[in-house]
C-alpha cells in the first residue's frame, strides 16, 4: 500500500493537468474576450451563458464521479477515462472556438450548444483524472509530492499555452481579433493535449482498494458524503479561491487593452519564428511561471507547518496584496508584473495542497463510514472549480456590462475602474471568503496520522 511512486509516474500523472489546463486556463483567461471582441456576443449575455451552462455543468460532476466509481476494467476505474475521452475533448474545444456565419441569435445558440458540450466533456474527463489521486497511492505525504506534480505540470502546460496563445493566433491570423487564428490554436493544442492524455493513461497504474469491497450503493455513497464535514469545508473554500482567480483571470485582458493601454512589445523565438509578446502575455506567462513557484514551495512548507496552515497563510497574503494591486497606476508596469507574480505565488501554493485534502477527506469519509466513494468525493474538486469558475465567470461578464464595458472604443473613466476592481478589491473578498472556511477545516497533521494508521491497518486485516 505505501509503494514507492517512481519518477516515470509521477510525470505521468502530471500531464494530464498538463492537457487539462491548456484548455481551462484559455477558457479562463480567453473565452470571455473571444466572444465579446471576436464571436460579436455583448459581455451581459456571455455572463448568463456561463452562469447557466456552468451550474448544469457543476451538477453533472458527481454523476461522472459516481458513473466512476461504477466502473470496472482491466485497467482500473479512472485511468480509461483518459483514453476514451481524449479525442472528443479535442474536437469539442476547436468547435468552441469556431466561429460560424449565422447571426446574433445563431451565434448565442451556437456558444451555448459548444460551451455545454465543452463543459461536459471536460467533466467526463477530469473527474476521473481528479479521482485517480486517491487510488495511485495511500501515503498522505506522497499524495502531497504526487499533488505538487500535478500541479507543476497544470501550470506548466498553461504556461505554455499562455506563452504561445497570442504569437500563434497572430502568427495564423495577424490578429487577436481574427476568427482563423484562433481555430487553428485551438487545433494546434488540441493535439497537445490528446498526447498529454493518453501519456498519463500508460504511465499510471491505481493500486488503492477499499476495505469493503462490497457492491456499490448510490443512495449509502449520496449519504456517506452528506456526512463528510471536511468535504463540505474544502467545497467552500475552493470555490472562494476560484471565483479569486476567475475574476482576476477573466479581467485581466481588458485591463490591458483598455485600461493600461500599453503599446510596448517583447520578441521570442518558438521553432526559428520571432513573435511579438504582448503586456498581457508577459503578465500571463509571469503569472504561471510564479504559480509554478508556488507549487514547488507548497510541499516543503505543508510538511513543517500543515496544509491547513499553509492554505491559510497563501490565501490570506494574497488578498492583502490584491487589495494593494488597486492603487497601481496605468503606468505602473513593472509593478503590476512584480505584484503579478507575488500574488501568484501564493494562488500556486494552494492548488497542490487541495487536492491533497481532496484525498484526505475520501480517508475520512472511508475512516468513519466504513466505505469508500473516490470518484463521488473527487467531484467535489472538479464541482468546486466549476462553481468557483461559474460565479467568477458570470461576474465578470455582469460587472463588464454593469460598469459600462463596450466592445472595441475607448472606455470611460468609470469603466477603466470598474476594471481595475476586478483585478484588485473584488477578488480580494473570494480570497477572504475562502480564508473564513479553510479556519474550520478540522483534520489537523496528528488526526490525519490516526486516520492513517487504523486504516492501513484494516487493510493488511481484511487481505
Amino acid at each position: 500500500m505505501h509503494e514507492k511512486i517512481k519518477l516515470k509516474e509521477k510525470i505521468g500523472y502530471g500531464l494530464g493537468d498538463a492537457a487539462s489546463s491548456m484548455f481551462w486556463k484559455i477558457f479562463s483567461m480567453y473565452l470571455m474576450f473571444f466572444y465579446t471582441d471576436v464571436f460579436g456576443i455583448a459581455p451581459a449575455v456571455v455572463g448568463t451563458m456561463f452562469l447557466i451552462t456552468r451550474i448544469w455543468d457543476s451538477c453533472f460532476d458527481p454523476f461522472v464521479g459516481i458513473m466512476a466509481d461504477r466502473t470496472k476494467t482491466r485497467w482500473g476505474k479512472f485511468r480509461p477515462y483518459l483514453l476514451w475521452t481524449a479525442i472528443p475533448f479535442a474536437l469539442i474545444g476547436i468547435l468552441t472556438f469556431y466561429t460560424p456565419d449565422f447571426d446574433e441569435k445563431g451565434k448565442i445558440i451556437y456558444a451555448y450548444v459548444t460551451y455545454s458540450l465543452m463543459m461536459m466533456v471536460y467533466s467526463v474527463i477530469n473527474v476521473p483524472y481528479a479521482s485517480l489521486l486517491g487510488v495511485l497511492s495511500s501515503d498522505r505525504k506522497e499524495r502531497t509530492t504526487l499533488s505538487s506534480y500535478r500541479m507543476v505540470f497544470a501550470f506548466g502546460g498553461s504556461l505554455l499555452a499562455l506563452w504561445l496563445i497570442e504569437p500563434l493566433v497572430n502568427h495564423f491570423g495577424g490578429s487577436l481579433n481574427s476568427k482563423t487564428g484562433w481555430l487553428y490554436t485551438i487545433i494546434v493544442f488540441g493535439i497537445i493535449t490528446t498526447i498529454f492524455f493518453w501519456g498519463c493513461f500508460f504511465l499510471t497504474k491505481e493500486r488503492v482498494e477499499p476495505i469493503n469491497d462490497e457492491k456499490p450503493n448510490l443512495k449509502e455513497d449520496l449519504n456517506d458524503l452528506l456526512k463528510n464535514r471536511p468535504w463540505w469545508i474544502l467545497l467552500g473554500a475552493g470555490i472562494g479561491a476560484l471565483v479569486f482567480n476567475s475574476i482576476r483571470d477573466g479581467a485581466a485582458v481588458y485591463y490591458f487593452k483598455y485600461y493600461v493601454s500599453s503599446t510596448v512589445s517583447y520578441s521570442i523565438n518558438v521553432f526559428g519564428e520571432n513573435f511579438a509578446m504582448t503586456p498581457t502575455s508577459l503578465y500571463f506567462v509571469l503569472g504561471q511561471a510564479a504559480n509554478i513557484i508556488g507549487v514547488i514551495a507548497a510541499t516543503p512548507i505543508a510538511n513543517k507547518i500543515g496544509k491547513k496552515n499553509t492554505f491559510f497563510g497563501s490565501m490570506a497574503l494574497a488578498a492583502l496584496l490584491s487589495v494593494l494591486f488597486y492603487f497601481l497606476g496605468k503606468n505602473d508596469v513593472l509593478l503590476i508584473m512584480v505584484f503579478q507574480v507575488l500574488i501568484s505565488i501564493c494562488a500556486g501554493c494552494i492548488f497542490p495542497l487541495i487536492w491533497s485534502m481532496y484525498a484526505d477527506s475520501a480517508d475520512y469519509s472511508e475512516w468513519k463510514q466504513g466505505r469508500r466513494a473516490t470518484g463521488l468525493i473527487f467531484s467535489a474538486s472538479s464541482m468546486s472549480q466549476k462553481f468557483g469558475w461559474t460565479i467568477g465567470g458570470a461576474a465578470t461578464g455582469w460587472l463588464l456590462g454593469y460598469y459600462g464595458f463596450q466592445a472595441n472604443v475607448e472606455q470611460t473613466a468609470v469603466t477603466q475602474n470598474g476594471i481595475q476592481l476586478m483585478l484588485s478589491i473584488l477578488p480580494a473578498i473570494a480570497a477572504g471568503v475562502s480564508v473564513l472556511f479553510i479556519l474550520l477545516y478540522p483534520l489537523t497533521e496528528e488526526k490525519l496520522e490516526t486516520i492513517g494508521h487504523e486504516l492501513n491497518d484494516k487493510r493488511t486485516t481484511t487481505k
